[in-house]
């Protein structure tokens, strides 16, 4: 691993498949949160862009529930008739 940083705080290493690792003063790895921060910091990495969320179509699909609802009543009452009218 290649020394990128080193502060009085961590150091900051680079993987050879170009990722970061960082060790605090007691030589303890820092993941997570803290990790982030501190790449962040020294511009390492970008920002992670969460993911927009997809709009649900609720409202939509419930219409066209309610169109087909009353299509297949519409259709069941012209069976009904015809039945009716061949007997």
């Amino acid at each position: 691993m290649k020394v990128i940083a080193r502060t009085d705080e961590y150091t900051i290493y680079q993987k050879r498949n170009e990722r970061y690792a960082v060790k605090d003063s007691a030589r303890a790895w820092v993941n997570g949160d803290a990790k982030v921060a501190i790449l962040l910091e020294h511009k390492l990495i970008e920002a992670p862009t969460p993911k927009a969320p997809e709009p649900e179509p609720v409202e939509e699909s419930a219409a066209e529930a309610g169109e087909e609802a009353s299509s297949e009543s519409a259709a069941e009452a012209s069976g009904d008739d015809a039945a009716e009218e061949t007997a």
